[in-house]
């Protein structure tokens, strides 16, 4: 793993370059079939990311809202970049499994190091009973998908690893970046979007033809 964060080094750097007027988060939207998500940027080494994980969670399914998860590990964290390839392993499983390993390796953060990480994966996979094979990432496929995640960080702008919006089909909040202070700051960014992709929603039905009409349409096209 120490040359994928070589690689990394120079575009973090790149990124920090960027001033944040530059940050352009348009580009993200919530998954197919959701009206708002919660977006976010994270390293598994940052503190703050530990923090807001759980808050973010049960924020998200307070309002029954998915999260979208990026990999933004940053290269001065000796250990983020392998973490989340194996994040990305068990995540083959299921999202569900690699949702539980980024909960567990946040909970445990404090006390892992570079050299124990494959202790703390092993420990996870035996506790979940989900296999732990080695190589992980054989042909580099995972490493490639949490690269893509950085560069699509890069693209926004994004300078800090814990970075996210909440997301609609129609426009993005303000972000959060490097810390949550407590829940109900990110419930209110929540109701806003929701309220906001609720108001475009009833402007599209309005704006749309009525059915009868189109029914009569088709039957003379017939």
């Amino acid at each position: 793993m120490l040359q994928p964060l070589r690689s990394l080094a120079l575009t973090c750097l790149l990124a920090a370059s960027l001033p944040s007027a530059a940050v352009d988060a348009s580009a993200l939207k919530p998954p197919a079939g959701a009206k708002v998500a919660i977006v976010m940027f994270a390293d598994l080494e940052c503190p703050e990311c530990a923090h807001a994980y759980p808050l973010i969670w049960n924020a998200a399914s307070a309002h029954k809202i998915p999260v979208v998860l990026h990999d933004f590990p940053l290269p001065r964290h000796n250990w983020g970049f392998e973490a989340a390839v194996w994040a990305r392993y068990f995540d083959q499983t299921s999202t569900d499994l690699g949702n539980a390993f980024r909960k567990f390796i946040y909970a445990n953060q404090s006390q892992i190091t570079r050299e124990s990480l494959q202790q703390w994966v092993q420990k996870f996979g035996d506790d979940n009973k989900a296999p732990v094979t080695l190589p992980n990432d054989p042909d580099g496929r995972l490493a490639e998908q949490v690269k893509s995640d950085f560069a699509l960080g890069q693209r926004i702008g994004i300078e800090h690893s814990l970075t996210l919006w909440v997301v609609s089909n129609s426009g993005v909040s303000q972000p959060l970046v490097e810390e949550i202070k407590d829940r109900a700051q990110l419930d209110q960014l929540i109701e806003d979007m929701l309220k906001k992709a609720q108001s475009a929603s009833t402007k599209n039905i309005k704006g749309a033809a009525p059915k009868k009409s189109l029914a009569k349409n088709t039957r003379k096209a017939g």
